[in-house]
């Protein structure tokens, strides 16, 4: 995703103003829906369009994107942040910290900074209703996560203070070892065993953690789900997943999107579709009908000598699109039905309608025609 040009992709210049980015992306979409283009690879640059628009259409997901080539920033920063400048490349939660320091190291230089360690990440589900997706909410939902001990503040040790330095590593929790290798001798660095990297050597365990510094609990976390949210997303909190055993960071809560459905609507992106059954007579002769839309019910007006299968678009009644002040349309697709059954006086007054209508029928002739051959 973040190899892709989206300037070009949506055709504008890297400089473009948010107008010029906005109006190129309503044309592509306009020029590729798949309810108007057909074609076998229209879903396919849909769906491209739609990915670029989401980056660029988004200040912070664009300066980001036109900084590092990926909308979630930094990608070797602490919690994938943004602006950590080079602290965040080097000092990231092992990976290139451990290997910068073997080199630095192997030629006598590198310090006793410790290593942050980062905790894991807490991956969940929840189920939203179609108009809390659409419109957005809140929701409080409950965890089992490892915190840092209250009661030892993550040392480990009674009260939190019955512990002392590591003598080994002198607090730093790594340290440095010669290793013989075929190019010669090198000296390494790496996690102390004395006191397993935390710097501390415990007199006596705190009897609420075992000694561990950590406890499992459950927390009660509040998810903000913004309106537009789709199915299968994830939202990510950062710092509310787990804490590490050791000094560091906490890990992110990432929070799956799954939604119900509606009972008469589909949604596809930001657009919402609407199959409209109607008896074949109001198709015919025309009429009004109530719809469900998101915004309430909406008086449709069907014109006379509708077609089965024709497409009617309401503008700006579909979906918001996440983070912007843009919203899909609703497609309502009208379905002529004719009845279950005929009696005898309906079915005689049909064919009197049928004699009198006679060959006014454009489509139905054009097919007769083209097949008269083929018999």
């Amino acid at each position: 995703m973040a190899n892709k040009d989206y300037y070009q992709i949506l055709g504008v210049e890297k400089g473009a103003s948010e107008d010029e980015i906005k109006s190129a992306y309503r044309r592509l979409a306009k020029k590729y829906h798949p309810d108007i283009n057909k074609t076998p690879e229209a879903e396919v640059k849909f769906k491209e369009i739609n990915e670029a628009y989401e980056v660029l259409g988004d200040s912070k997901k664009r300066a980001n994107y036109d900084q590092f080539g990926s909308a979630d920033g930094n990608p070797f920063g602490a919690g994938g942040g943004q602006g950590g400048g080079f602290g965040d490349f080097f000092g990231g939660g092992g990976g290139f910290s451990d290997i910068f320091s073997d080199i630095f190291s192997a030629f006598g230089g590198g310090g006793n900074a410790r290593v942050q360690e980062r905790g894991q990440d807490i991956n969940i589900e929840i189920n939203l209703q179609f108009n809390e997706a659409v419109f957005g909410c809140e929701k409080l939902v409950t965890i089992a996560k490892q915190e840092k001990c209250s009661v030892c503040h993550g040392t480990g040790a009674k009260n939190g203070t019955e512990f002392s330095t590591c003598p080994d590593c002198h607090g730093s929790g790594r340290v440095r070892f010669q290793q013989n290798t075929v190019f010669g001798t090198t000296i390494r660095e790496g996690v102390c065993q004395k006191c397993s990297g935390t710097g501390k050597i415990v007199k006596e365990k705190c009897a609420s953690c075992s000694g561990r510094g950590v406890q499992k609990i459950n927390r009660t976390v509040k998810v903000k789900v913004p309106a537009g949210i789709d199915n299968d997303q994830v939202l990510r909190l950062r710092g509310e997943g787990n804490a590490p055993m050791r000094d560091g960071i906490n890990g992110d809560l990432n929070v799956r999107i799954s939604i119900a459905p509606h009972k008469v609507l589909v949604r596809k992106g930001i657009d919402i579709y609407l199959d409209l059954y109607v008896p074949f007579t109001m198709a015919l002769l025309g009429g009004k009908i109530d719809i469900p839309t998101l915004k309430g019910n909406y008086t449709l007006t069907i014109p006379e000598l509708t077609a089965s299968g024709t497409v009617m678009r309401l503008k700006n009644r579909g979906v918001k699109a996440l983070q912007k002040d843009f919203y899909g349309d609703m497609l309502v697709t009208i379905k002529a039905e004719p009845p279950k059954k005929l009696d005898k006086d309906s079915k005689k007054l049909l064919e009197q309608i049928a004699d009198k209508l006679g060959n006014n029928y454009k489509k139905y002739n054009e097919f007769l025609e083209k097949t008269e051959d083929l018999k």
